[in-house]
């Protein structure tokens, strides 16, 4: 306010000096240039602050999370000739579609936006030539050879409730291999501890073994158990 002060004694001065407007007058001109300046310095903030905030209803019979659910839901991927591939996370589906890489083969019921689906099984557009190479060692891989099934317990669990546990621990010379690593809930882990499963009198479900791409198919069933719309892809 110190510009706007010195710019209004400057403006009454020259006004009483020049004779030409009184004084009344000038602080008539003085009141509307101080709320001109405030006014253009206030009004744009004030009509934000008042910008009427539109609400929109969640849509009904949906739960709170569920678009978060929907796109971690599995996607069974198929190659050009219909020869499952892959399976990915609806988020990743859509992304192919998106792009145009992939089409629909079969979707749910749920709708992710308007006109489009769910998707259930997607198509690729174009042939990709698969390696016949060993399955990649990953958490991800380890978690789907074990069933998502904590190899001590026997019971199953979600993907961040498991944790990869080597039979032979690793304080005893115990590499990350595919026979040496299992899925483990977080109460058999930590039980078990730096002990083998002899020493800890915990049994294993079965002996871990190496999986090739061969073996992936029975991976795509186990996962897809509850997925009737796979069944024709997978050659049940």
């Amino acid at each position: 306010m110190s510009g706007c002060s010195r710019a209004v004694r400057r403006c009454v001065a020259s006004a009483e000096i020049a004779g030409s407007t009184p004084v009344s007058r000038s602080m008539i001109l003085i009141q509307e240039y101080v709320f001109a300046g405030v006014a253009e310095r206030v009004m744009p903030s004030f009509v934000m602050r008042m910008k009427p905030v539109r609400f929109r209803p969640p849509a009904p019979g949906r739960k709170r999370g569920y678009m978060t659910s929907a796109m971690t839901m599995p996607v069974l991927v198929l190659n050009a000739s219909y020869e499952p591939v892959n399976i990915t996370r609806a988020r990743r589906a859509l992304v192919l579609l998106i792009k145009g890489v992939a089409v629909v083969e079969e979707a749910h019921d749920q709708y992710v936006h308007v006109g489009l689906q769910l998707p259930c099984v997607i198509r690729l557009r174009q042939y990709r030539r698969l390696p016949l190479r060993i399955q990649t060692l990953s958490r991800k891989n380890i978690l789907i050879r074990d069933g998502h099934i904590c190899q001590y317990c026997g019971e199953k669990f979600l993907s961040s409730e498991l944790e990869l546990e080597h039979v032979i621990p690793r304080a005893r010379g115990g590499q990350s291999t595919w026979e040496n690593l299992v899925a483990a809930c977080r109460d058999c882990n930590g039980r078990k501890a730096d002990r083998t499963p002899t020493e800890a009198g915990m049994k294993l479900l079965r002996q871990p073994r190496r999986v090739t791409i061969h073996t992936s198919r029975a991976f795509m069933r186990q996962t897809g158990i509850g997925e009737e719309k796979w069944r024709k892809y997978l050659y049940y």
